[in-house]
């Protein structure tokens, strides 16, 4: 019978139980996800729009936020209206064999965005080097780094689909999550986990500090070429600038390690409610701060904009 069981689940669906303890409250906590997933979708996809077809856009920074406009979107039509589902319909039931897809996206595209916004920070080198800035960051170079982080992505974070398949669940199909989390899988399995919970880590370490890293050394470049602006107006402008992608950035990356760290160290310190509305923050919130951060604050974007809206009846100066 255990024997049979276990097939049945292995071989079965798995139904995901929302945010556990709160389930009364479901409908409310899903009137901002789905607030989040408009502002999403049509601001990203707007900003996508706008740099294919506004030429003044034309540049790298440009061509690396429609990267991230591009991830973010597609996370949040990966995962949200599964949430949606679960939330308003009770349709929290899935294919065992799908799980992983889900699973395998989730993770591929959080780790691809923290790969764009490495490399969105690559832009110090209009700021120190702006003489050089068209010869450094060719067009072939920019595809190059896409594809180079979009591939690190997918090699990483392909292992976690077969860690969890391999994994025998005879011991429940009820996930308590919104999503399908490689760790919160790989925990109602019957089987010893502990390979999954050490590559999960090591992936998030690698890929976190890694980026980290490198954004910190870049806006370090950044701050330092700022402070010596000779314009009182200019480094006010740099500053504002420099310190909301920071606060975004630093937003992101704490949710992250919360959420990583949380799965591993602190299942029995911090309430299990708390950790999976975290854990949706870290997935939904970054991608809602994009278009405002990197798009609305940005001069330029701001410019495009009105000028989409207003034909060429406005000039700029």
């Amino acid at each position: 019978m255990s024997g049979a069981n276990s097939s049945s689940l292995t071989l079965g669906f798995f139904i995901l139980n929302g945010v556990p303890g709160v389930e009364a409250a479901h409908i409310w906590i899903s009137l901002p996800f789905c607030f989040m997933y408009i502002i999403v979708v049509v601001g990203n996809c707007g900003l996508i729009y706008l740099i294919s077809h506004e030429e003044a856009l034309h540049r790298p920074m440009y061509y690396f936020l429609a990267l991230l406009s591009f991830t973010d979107v597609t996370l949040y039509i990966t995962t949200v209206p599964n949430m949606l589902c679960i939330f308003w319909f009770n349709l929290n039931e899935i294919d065992f064999h799908t799980c992983p897809v889900q699973m395998f996206f989730v993770h591929m595209l959080t780790a691809m965005e923290s790969g764009v916004l490495m490399l969105m920070a690559l832009d110090y080198v209009a700021v120190c080097y702006p003489l050089r800035y068209a010869s450094i960051l060719t067009n072939p170079v920019i595809a190059k780094a896409g594809l180079a982080t979009f591939l690190r992505s997918v090699m990483l974070i392909m292992p976690f689909t077969f860690l969890t398949t391999c994994l025998s669940y005879c011991q429940g199909n009820f996930i308590p999550h919104t999503y399908y989390d490689h760790m919160s899988v790989a925990k109602v399995s019957c089987g010893n986990f502990k390979v999954n919970a050490i590559y999960g880590l090591m992936v998030a370490l690698l890929i976190g500090v890694f980026d980290i890293c490198c954004i910190s050394v870049s806006y370090t470049m950044i701050l330092q070429a700022v402070v010596n602006l000779s314009s009182a107006d200019a480094r006010h402008k740099a500053f504002s600038t420099c310190t909301s992608h920071i606060c975004a950035i630093v937003i992101t990356y704490v949710l992250a390690f919360f959420t990583f760290f949380t799965h591993r160290f602190g299942g029995h310190l911090i309430p299990h409610h708390i950790h999976i509305i975290v854990a949706n923050l870290y997935l939904l919130l970054p991608p809602t701060m994009n278009p405002i951060v990197y798009g609305v604050k940005t001069k330029q974007i701001r410019e495009g904009v009105i000028k989409f809206l207003l034909g060429d009846k406005i000039v700029f100066t």
